[in-house]
């Protein structure tokens, strides 16, 4: 699933990023030249969050704080929606640097007032592809950093090649663009999708959440001309609006 989020300019590449296992977050057009002429900042620490000059960011943020140590004690997050309330737990011993990555978009109100751009019901893709405030699937945080991936997915039944794995329901996932460009576009699994293990999983969707995407998914995808019938990728039929997101206190 590459993080590639689905534009109306790009349905058909990102439908073909799609049905070969990939969500995608899709990269945005190139910057001027003149962007280009400083380096891009790069953080010292292990998750060498990177500047992207090249794709500036949708709102602006500062680059993440490298955490000092790997923390273990998992996070609870929630996701405020004209659906309800999507709560999250967040596993950092399994995926530090996303973590804090997200806690810290969270926090500078990146996803606040947003809308999730992808639902997808392919038999072997599920899913709700949000995290860009353009609403466009190309907008990002002007910042990338590296994989985190798992390592511990049950296989996908069926699968002969034994490459695909299975993204549970309730697996909370980050989109790419290709190896280590993580930034801010997440995708939640309402049911099991089998996918290449090319996307970090750094969390869980609590029960309420579930239900929520289910409504969600009940309501279908909006209608492509291009595309079969019923349609199985693109924008949901039933907006879905963050209207903000918060790192729960314990």
């Amino acid at each position: 699933m590459s993080g590639r989020a689905l534009v109306r300019l790009a349905a058909r590449a990102a439908l073909s990023a799609v049905t070969t296992g990939a969500l995608v977050a899709a990269a945005a057009m190139p910057a001027s030249a003149t962007v280009l002429e400083r380096p891009p900042r790069t953080t010292k620490g292990p998750c060498a969050y990177t500047e992207t000059p090249d794709d500036l960011a949708v709102r602006k943020v500062p680059l993440p704080s490298d955490p000092r140590h790997t923390p273990t004690r998992p996070v609870s997050a929630v996701l405020r929606t004209n659906h309800g309330d999507i709560g999250l737990t967040l596993d950092p011993a399994k995926a530090p640097c996303t973590v804090q990555s997200f806690v810290h978009l969270i926090r500078h109100r990146f996803y606040d007032v947003t809308s999730c751009h992808r639902l997808t019901a392919y038999d072997r893709l599920k899913v709700l592809q949000c995290g860009d405030p353009s609403f466009t699937g190309e907008g990002g945080p002007g910042y990338r950093y590296k994989d985190e991936l798992p390592t511990d997915l049950p296989p996908w039944p069926g699968d002969p090649t034994g490459v695909r794995k299975t993204y549970a329901r309730g697996v909370l996932a980050m989109a790419n663009a290709g190896p280590d460009t993580n930034g801010s576009q997440f995708f939640l699994v309402y049911g099991d999708s089998g996918l290449a293990p090319n996307y970090t999983v750094f969390g869980t969707v609590d029960a309420a959440g579930l239900a929520a995407l289910d409504r969600i998914a009940a309501g279908g995808i909006q209608p492509d001309p291009d595309g079969p019938t019923p349609p199985v990728d693109g924008k949901p039929v039933l907006p879905v609006d963050i209207r903000d997101a918060r790192v729960c206190r314990k």
